[in-house]
């Protein structure tokens, strides 16, 4: 398990867990950032990492990222 900004573009994974307190969790899951969902990275280059939600797009900052456990290779 891993946070999600270490993963590369292009990456689809599923994620396990949301390691943030009750704000962030919130706001992810408004997001449709739960666990068991299924995110692909769309740009990951240091600044905000854009995802994909099902057919939505979104983008968070490095320290949410950091919050957001994604099972995948490392």
């Amino acid at each position: 398990m891993c946070p999600i900004n270490v993963m590369s573009e292009g990456s689809e994974v599923t994620v396990a867990r949301i390691a943030g307190g009750g704000e962030c969790t919130r706001r992810l899951s408004e997001l449709g950032i739960v666990p068991g969902a299924k995110v692909r990275v769309v740009q990951n280059g240091g600044g905000p990492v854009l995802l994909k939600v099902g057919e939505s797009r979104f983008a968070i900052g490095q320290g949410m990222a950091l919050k957001v456990m994604v099972d995948g290779a490392c």
